[in-house]
Parts: C-alpha cells; sequence; structure tokens
C-alpha cells in the first residue's frame, strides 16, 4: 500500500499493551489506537496502523499501557481545600463538629473554583478523565471542569438547611434547574440531582427531585447507608431503614446512584438488584472514617452495577483512583475471607466501565472500543516499581500507581502530556491554594 492510500486521522497512539476493558480481550499486545474528531475510530496491530494511517500526531508507548481513563464516581471536588483538616474522627464528629462550621465560615465562589481547579489537577494528573460531583456551586464546578476540559457529572445540591448556595428546598432546585438548563447537551458536562442524604433531605422535596428527575431524565446521586448509626437512627426516628424509605418515595430505580453502602442485609441487597440502582463503593473514606464495608462482591454477583469513588479530599486525603483499586480488592478478599474476591479485572471495571454505565454515559465512554469518544491514559511500566510484566491488568490494581500516568487525553484532546498538564497553570493553582487556605485552621 502506498503512502498515498493512507488513510489521514488526526491521532495514532501505539503502545505495548492496550487493555480496552471491552468485555472481548483482557489486553492487546503491540497494538495502535488510531483516534479523529476526538473519537476512537480503529484499535488495530501497531505493524497494520503503521500501514493504514497517516496521523497529525503520531506518538509510541513503548513500555506503556493504554487503558481507558478512571472515573472517580463520588467526589467533593472544592474539599480539596480542606485535606487533613480534621483526621483520625468518626463520621459524625468529623461533620458536625469539624467540616460544617469550616464550610460555614470559608465556603465562597472562590473557594469552589480554586478547590475544584486544584481537585481535577489532581485527578488527570492521576488519569481520571471523569468525574461525579456533589458540592455547593455547582454552577461554579462545571465552569471549571469546562474550562480544563474534564469530564463531569456535576452534583445539584439538595439539604433541609440554609447554606452559602441556598436558603431552602425551593432555592436549591431552582439553581440547580439553572445550572440544568445551561449545561443541557454539552459534550462533557452532564448534571445530576443530588440530595446529600436520606437524614438531611426531607420527603418533600425527594418527591419533587423524584418528579423532576423522571421528567428531565436525571440520576440521583445521594449517600445513602453510610454507617451503622444512621441506619439505626432513621428506624429509631422513622420505623423504617433510610432505604425502604427511599424506596417507598420512588428513588430506588435504575437512576439512583448509592453511595456507601456499607450496612445492606440481604433483602436490600435483592432490591437494589431488582430496581437497577447502581452502588458507589468508596472504600478508603469509609476505611478512615470507620464507616464500615460495602459488600462489593455480594453486590456484583447480585447482579448490581458497583462503581469506584474516592469521597473528598477531607475523608480520604486524596483523589486517587488507584489507590482506590487496591484497596478496593484488597478490602473485599480480607472482609469475605476470600483471595479470588474482587480480581483485578473486576476491580478495573469498577473504576471505568461501570462507573460510565452509574452515570449513564457507557455509550460514549468507559472502555476503549470504536465509536467511544477517546479518554485514554497511558500508563508507564518501565520503572524499578512495576518491572517485570507478567500481566498488565494486574499490575495496574496491584502494583502501578497513579505516579506511573505519564499522558491523558480526554474526549481526544490531550491534557497531560510527559506529567505536564496542558489546560492548567500548577504554580498559579499552588499561589491561589495557599492564599485561600492561609485564614483555614
Amino acid at each position: 500500500m502506498s503512502s498515498h492510500s493512507k488513510a489521514t486521522i488526526d491521532t495514532l497512539l501505539h503502545a505495548k499493551w492496550i487493555v480496552p476493558v471491552d468485555n472481548k480481550h483482557r489486553y492487546l499486545e503491540h497494538h495502535s489506537i488510531a483516534i479523529h474528531e476526538d473519537k476512537i475510530i480503529d484499535i488495530l496491530p501497531t505493524s497494520q496502523a503503521k500501514k493504514k494511517y497517516d496521523a497529525g500526531v503520531s506518538r509510541s508507548y513503548d513500555q506503556h499501557a493504554l487503558i481507558p481513563g478512571l472515573i472517580n464516581s463520588h467526589t467533593h471536588a472544592a474539599m480539596n481545600l480542606f485535606r487533613g483538616l480534621a483526621d483520625d474522627l468518626e463520621l459524625r464528629d468529623w461533620l458536625e463538629n469539624h467540616i460544617w462550621p469550616a464550610e460555614a465560615k470559608h465556603i465562597n465562589e472562590a473557594f469552589v473554583q480554586t478547590g475544584t481547579e486544584l481537585a481535577i489537577a489532581e485527578m488527570i494528573r492521576g488519569g481520571t478523565t471523569c468525574f461525579n460531583d456533589m458540592y455547593f456551586f455547582p454552577d461554579i464546578t462545571a465552569r471549571v471542569a469546562d474550562d480544563t476540559g474534564i469530564r463531569a457529572s456535576v452534583g445539584l445540591i439538595l439539604i433541609d438547611f440554609p447554606t452559602v448556595w441556598a436558603n431552602n428546598s425551593e432555592e436549591y432546585i431552582d439553581k440547580g434547574l439553572a445550572v440544568f438548563d445551561h449545561y443541557k447537551g454539552h459534550e462533557l458536562i452532564k448534571t445530576a440531582f443530588a440530595p446529600h442524604a436520606p437524614y438531611t433531605v426531607s420527603d418533600d422535596p425527594l418527591k419533587q427531585i423524584k418528579t423532576l428527575a423522571d421528567e428531565l431524565e436525571l440520576n440521583i446521586h445521594m449517600h445513602v447507608h453510610e454507617t451503622n448509626s444512621e441506619v439505626s437512627e432513621a428506624v429509631k426516628n422513622n420505623g423504617q431503614r433510610p432505604l425502604a424509605r427511599l424506596n417507598d418515595l420512588g428513588l430506588v430505580s435504575p437512576s439512583l446512584q448509592a453511595v456507601h453502602m456499607t450496612q445492606l442485609q440481604d433483602d436490600e441487597i435483592e432490591l437494589l438488584a431488582s430496581c437497577g440502582s447502581h452502588v458507589i463503593h468508596c472504600p478508603e473514606s469509609n476505611m478512615k472514617l470507620a464507616s464500615g464495608i460495602c459488600p462489593a462482591h455480594k453486590l456484583l454477583d447480585a447482579g448490581i452495577n458497583v462503581a469506584l469513588g474516592t469521597d473528598s479530599s477531607s475523608s480520604n486525603n486524596n483523589l486517587d483512583m488507584f489507590g482506590e483499586m487496591q484497596s478496593a480488592a484488597l478490602l473485599a478478599k480480607i472482609s469475605t475471607m476470600d483471595a479470588t474476591a474482587l480480581p483485578a479485572e473486576q476491580v478495573l471495571q469498577m473504576a471505568t466501565i461501570n462507573g460510565a454505565r452509574a452515570l449513564g454515559i457507557d455509550e460514549i465512554t468507559g472502555s476503549l472500543e470504536v465509536g467511544k469518544f477517546a479518554d485514554i491514559v497511558a500508563v508507564n511500566f518501565d520503572t524499578i516499581e512495576t518491572i517485570p510484566v507478567y500481566d498488565p491488568v494486574s499490575h495496574l490494581v496491584f502494583c502501578s500507581s497513579r505516579d506511573h500516568v505519564t499522558d491523558v487525553w480526554i474526549a481526544g484532546k490531550q491534557r497531560l502530556t510527559d506529567k505536564v498538564l496542558n489546560s492548567i497553570d500548577e504554580n498559579k493553582l499552588k499561589e491561589d491554594c495557599i492564599k485561600i487556605c492561609k485564614n483555614i485552621h
């Protein structure tokens, strides 16, 4: 074939390994990904790719694995500015005596803008190409995500008490709907309703959310069954467990992203499975706050889609999805006393395609397949810490770390090149963070 008969495309990436997470191939060796107009148009052996395509940009990753961009399915991005503020505390003490007072004192638009940018910088550097957020000023979160070129599902927060964002449920919902309207149809930014938790949102606002979610086809992102005390207090106060109450209100459905879920009975697992709800597992945050263990292995066996999230940097202290994958795998094994629980391939699915499924974007991202957006991460295995490589999938979960991420593409655009952020000024960001945090104690 002469060079004149080659197809001209935007980008061609050659790799030692490609891990597509496509249910067909565990991994491919010496293959290439062809990208044109932001999407993957071909995955084929490198020898064929070089004959078939002429690319504007061609890069070789001779010792790397190319993987789908990681999806952090539960974050409070702006809380990166509270990293390490209150550690070694159980959830209620942490929230009521430290985090909520700090938020009341310090949260404003500038805080959310800088905190979100800091979180996005950390996430892109660590191979995360999409995050599912829940915080005040979702309009600011969405704008920063758009400006930096990361994919996001932005939560339209709802809580019973007044905050800096809104005074009552009506205002929370109205302001949230304005954000929804602004980003409707956006390529990278989606929105979801984000009622904080069953114990902070009463029935009437939840009913309204349910009606609107059905009408607008939006997901509902919510903390549920996070701790034993949350469940026991609900039973004491209302006579039923939180999930049962949400089910009575019609919220347990395919649109529900139930976060944490450390306290689950067998009948509740059956309910989630029959309703097609999604569970977001946050192992490190739950361990740090001693909240409990989500039975991820049992949920997956029941056919429930389980995704992975970090929670915030104030309850986890990082947004490291590689660390989260390893923690999820190890926690499943020790909590079930079964070394075969949550194998590497399943955990990688939780951090990629399962996250996309929970967010309702699995048709466009979450795996490396023709027709999907090029959300791709290059992971360097040519380091002292990562040689030899017998199985790149195992390596991604049990051996490599976010420090081995070198390059990141989101919707075909390179956002990290040789470990340097392309859409964020790191030095200015550091200065902005120091300026805001000097008054936080």
